[in-house]
């Protein structure tokens, strides 16, 4: 189709004979079949494997030459996303979206009980799903995001009810899911008694996801479903300091936990799941510039990228990312509470390996710790970072001036001469009085 489409092309430009545009393409058809091995996912009646991962903004090019075909979108009326830009930059490098449409969570003050704001929301459902359901890169509809956060009203499932309905009736070309946070199975049950047009539930998992084979069995759960979300051990899953700080994994760390999720898990699981997305193909703040991303603040891959490039492609990139083996502050490191005087000097140092030996560019940064309490992803404004307290930030050791009381974390970074980033981070606490 798309060579017939560029001869066509080429003939009204030497001619000057067509006199109209040439019509977009149609949408594909997108269906959930059930197989003697399990369910299977068809987009143009072909099986499709979705190798995919959240997306906030466009980086499709990049993401697809690592061999992703699939990105998940939260929103199409997010100020900083384009949908109509994204959709057509994916069907430009054969990727499909998982389109998000963001119904409002009752955590944020939503009254599932108000049936004028609940009908407005529908609408406006409704006037998204027109404008893109024939798009040819859409997959399907994602309605709402993990609805079941902090929630008491289950009418809420009565509203994604009647927009997966609205959507069955407007375009039945694209399955529709809604995302659920862990695997609840009362939830589960919920859902299904009062969304039943819904064609399968999602789940999002981090640090829970390692026992998902586990829950699935007890539960006898036995439909197709999707994980939307699965990467790095959450802020909410990990040890803590002695004041609360979460300790965060290292970038290595993480990337060996995106490929025990894939061979333990994900893959084993191939008979009932018919499609996945890591978390994130970007970088966002929660808790830490560092802790989703798969990408650094400018842009930057990290180790986690390697592992699913494997995945996608079935080999490793040519270059590999640097290795972390430990960071420490004053010889102390996770899962340590480190306390250290305001105004006395500490040696930090983090040990980094490159795999092919190359060159490592350092980097270091002190941040205040985090006061966010948001959950569920809900938007964290960036840290800045503190200067002057550093001796030598482009080293793999450098000098930390205590500053003044207070919980503080300090970053180090290396990169190497391919602009790939290694990173970690340790939490402290300062005490004492300022001089």
């Amino acid at each position: 189709m798309r060579y017939a489409l560029m001869f066509l092309t080429t003939a009204c430009l030497v001619t000057a004979g067509c006199s109209e545009s040439i019509p977009p393409s149609p949408p594909v058809k997108v269906e959930i079949v059930e197989t003697e091995s399990g369910y299977q996912l068809l987009r143009g009646g072909e099986p499709y494997t979705v190798k995919g991962a959240g997306m906030g903004v466009d980086d499709i090019e990049r993401f697809a030459s690592h061999g992703g075909n699939s990105i998940r979108t939260w929103s199409t009326t997010r100020a900083r996303q384009d949908t109509r830009a994204l959709l057509d930059a994916a069907e430009a490098h054969g990727v499909t979206v998982a389109l998000g449409l963001g119904m409002a969570p009752e955590r944020h003050g939503f009254d599932y009980d108000d049936p004028k704001a609940v009908a407005a929301q529908l609408e406006t459902m409704r006037t998204e799903v027109l404008k893109y359901r024939d798009h040819p890169a859409l997959l399907l509809w994602v309605i709402g995001n993990e609805l079941n956060h902090h929630y008491t009203n289950p009418r809420v499932y009565d509203a994604v009810n009647d927009v997966a309905e609205m959507i069955r009736e407007l375009d039945p070309n694209h399955p529709t899911t809604t995302t659920t946070s862990g695997y609840k199975p009362e939830v589960n049950v919920e859902i299904l008694a009062r969304a039943p047009a819904l064609d399968f539930i999602s789940f999002q998992m981090y640090g829970s996801l390692f026992g998902l084979r586990d829950r699935l069995a007890e539960t006898g759960y036995d439909a197709p479903f999707m994980v939307t979300e699965w990467g790095a051990i959450g802020w909410w899953e990990t040890d803590k300091t002695e004041w609360g700080a979460a300790f965060e994994t290292t970038s290595s760390e993480k990337a060996d936990a995106f490929d025990r999720a894939l061979r333990e898990i994900l893959i084993p699981l191939k008979s009932q799941l018919i499609g996945s997305y890591a978390f994130f193909w970007g970088q966002k703040q929660e808790r830490t510039p560092t802790w989703f991303g798969m990408l650094t603040e400018d842009g930057k891959e990290t180790e986690v990228v390697d592992v699913m490039h494997r995945a996608w492609t079935g080999q490793w990139p040519d270059n590999r990312t640097p290795r972390v083996n430990a960071m420490r502050l004053d010889g102390r490191g996770y899962p340590e509470s480190i306390v250290l005087a305001v105004g006395q000097q500490y040696e930090a140092a983090i040990d980094v390996a490159d795999p092919e030996g190359d060159p490592l560019l350092y980097r270091w940064e002190l941040k205040p710790e985090s006061a966010a309490t948001s959950e569920g992803g809900d938007y964290e404004a960036p840290i800045p970072a503190l200067e002057g307290h550093l001796a030598t930030p482009a080293a793999p050791e450098t000098i930390l001036t205590a500053p003044e009381p207070g919980r503080y974390r300090l970053f180090a970074y290396a990169e190497d001469d391919h602009g790939r980033v290694a990173h970690a981070n340790l939490p402290f606490l300062v005490e004492g009085e300022t001089p």
